[in-house]
């Protein structure tokens, strides 16, 4: 699936309002959960504002925004280099299966192969996800290594 009609650009402030819209979207979709809208908006400012070390990034498609995700960086000392989390990704119902997905994924990748520093890229799923499960592993990501267990206020 050719990814070349869309470009894939790491958002800016002026993306806010749309970055909190399709996190309220995704988080009732994929989970089932209604976020409180002023706690989200203040997390994606923290984001935006730099105050965070994260980055969402947008694909648009003729200007218009088409989906994004978010990336976080983590340390990997056994790899001496940073793997980058993937999180809360969205996709326009409309755009869906057009590859959006495909096109943010591609751009990280090439970020990840062109650089001296970033080692890899992770992401999770829940595990009733069934449809975000088959596109990742279309992608030619892998369940393998690790379990993921947490704890959450």
């Amino acid at each position: 699936m050719s990814t070349t009609a869309y470009q894939v650009r790491p958002a800016s402030p002026t993306d806010a309002r749309l970055i909190v819209e399709f996190q309220l979207l995704m988080a009732n979709e994929s989970e089932g959960l209604v976020l409180e809208r002023p706690t989200l908006a203040s997390g994606v400012e923290a984001v935006l504002s730099g105050a965070v070390e994260a980055r969402y990034w947008i694909a648009e498609q003729a200007g218009q925004p088409k989906g994004m995700l978010m990336t976080v960086p983590e340390w990997s000392d056994w790899r001496n280099g940073t793997v980058l989390w993937v999180h809360s990704v969205y996709v326009d119902p409309v755009a869906r299966r057009h590859g959006v997905f495909a096109a943010m994924y591609e751009h990280l990748r090439n970020m990840v192969e062109l650089s001296d520093d970033l080692v890899g890229l992770r992401l999770y799923v829940d595990k009733g996800n069934d449809s975000a499960q088959r596109v990742y592993e279309a992608m030619g990501m892998t369940r393998e290594h690790y379990h993921l267990y947490e704890w959450l206020k």
